[in-house]
């Protein structure tokens, strides 16, 4: 086993322009690779990435997440094991499923979606990405936790340092300062309206989280602070990046496009695919708690694991035509895709399999619905060829779109 390559640098220009003709070859010919710049082992393969996040014989833990998030989030759930795993996770998740995510979050996501898009529907232009995806979630999670939407900069500016701090490969100290200037001051904000949740309690779920209790354990703010934080990066950043890429892959595809536009049920099948094809967080990490074999070689004890989720998901081993964007495609089920059985790795599998896939699955089903409500003849700007960038976390950065407007 040696060192990486330059083609296949995880750092360098050509491998951030267009990441996946490099996975392609990490697949092929080095699935296991020591990477000095980031001290860490980077797995490429599907079958290698599912055992790390499946961890059925506990050979992996979180504690990566001390350097990791912490600096800017403070201690979350991600970090935790065990039993306080298991309680945290209780307390957070009923929020994310069942009768609160039908009756509480379902209206607020479509009132949300509403209005961003009644701000562009009668203009025939917008930027799906500016105008709608980088706006939407982060409005649905601060509405859904009580806060003031007058604040979105603020937490688009917050989320943005965060997502920086965890994709800064390559150690960038200003990066690394603004991360940590981050929990500071997200921490001033927080910190009192949680106390004053506490003394008056709404209808939010900043109020539910105040009071949760499982076991006789409740969250102190500073559990809270560091949920709503982690909450605010991982579902703007990502369900963001979910929404710019499925309407930048139907738009690839016309005739798919034209499927979902006839059937809304195709929604998720493309939502699913999405996720495979081209998904929002590109490598998560783990920390090796034993020796691990694995394809090419073994992983030593101690050692900071990367996970490449854009190279698993289209490994040729697992999916047939990975490279090629299909929504009709009988190797990726839709029905598991939201769940901790889904066939594609984009939210992690095993007990920290995302607690908020679920909504990001309404969030993106109610998005693309409303937004081919509005504009029935989408299609690119004139000459436009969407753009994906980022490394930690890939997206479109612009999408700009056409339609006629719908007369009512």
């Amino acid at each position: 086993m040696s060192a990486a390559p330059q083609p296949l640098d995880i750092l360098s220009p050509a491998f951030a322009a267009d990441p996946y003709p490099a996975y392609a070859v990490m697949r092929e010919k080095e699935p296991l690779i020591w990477h000095e710049a980031t001290q860490s082992y980077i797995l490429s393969r599907y079958d290698d990435v599912e055992r790390v996040f499946k961890d059925k014989k506990s050979e992996f833990t979180t504690d990566n997440y001390n350097w990791q998030l912490e600096p800017v989030h403070g201690k979350t759930i991600l970090q935790m094991s065990g039993r306080e795993h298991a309680v945290r996770r209780a307390l957070v998740a009923p929020a994310f499923r069942g009768s609160d995510l039908q009756e509480k979050f379902l209206p607020v996501i479509e009132r949300n979606s509403r209005e961003l898009i009644d701000a562009f529907r009668d203009s025939g232009s917008a930027d799906i990405v500016s105008d709608y995806a980088t706006r939407f979630p982060v409005n649905v999670i601060a509405d859904m936790l009580g806060l003031d939407k007058a604040d979105h900069a603020r937490f688009h500016g917050w989320y943005t340092a965060v997502i920086a701090f965890l994709g800064n490969l390559s150690g960038d100290p200003e990066v690394t300062a603004a991360g940590e200037r981050t929990r500071v001051e997200f921490a001033e904000y927080m910190i009192p309206i949680i106390q004053e949740r506490r003394e008056k309690p709404g209808d939010d779920l900043l109020s539910a989280l105040c009071a949760a209790e499982v076991d006789g354990v409740r969250m102190s703010d500073e559990d809270i602070k560091a949920f709503c934080s982690l909450l605010l990066a991982a579902g703007g950043e990502t369900t963001d990046k979910a929404i710019a890429g499925i309407l930048a892959n139907l738009l690839a595809h016309p005739e798919q496009l034209a499927a979902v536009r006839e059937d809304r049920s195709l929604i998720p099948a493309a939502f699913a695919e999405t996720l495979r094809y081209t998904p929002p967080v590109h490598m998560i990490m783990r920390q090796s708690a034993v020796d691990v074999e694995v394809s090419g070689g073994t992983i030593p004890a101690g050692a900071t694991v990367t996970c490449l989720i854009g190279a698993a998901n289209r490994d040729e081993r697992r999916y047939r035509e990975p490279d090629r964007f299909d929504i009709f495609r009988d190797d990726l089920s839709t029905t598991s895709a939201f769940s901790a059985a889904a066939d594609h790795l984009a939210f992690a599998l095993g007990r920290h399999f995302c607690v908020g896939a679920l909504l990001a699955k309404a969030e993106v089903e109610i998005g693309v619905d409303q937004l081919l409500d509005a504009m029935p003849d989408l299609r690119l700007a004139d000459g436009f060829d969407p753009v994906e960038q980022g490394v930690f976390t890939r997206g479109p950065q612009s999408l700009p779109v056409r339609f006629t407007p719908v007369t009512t």
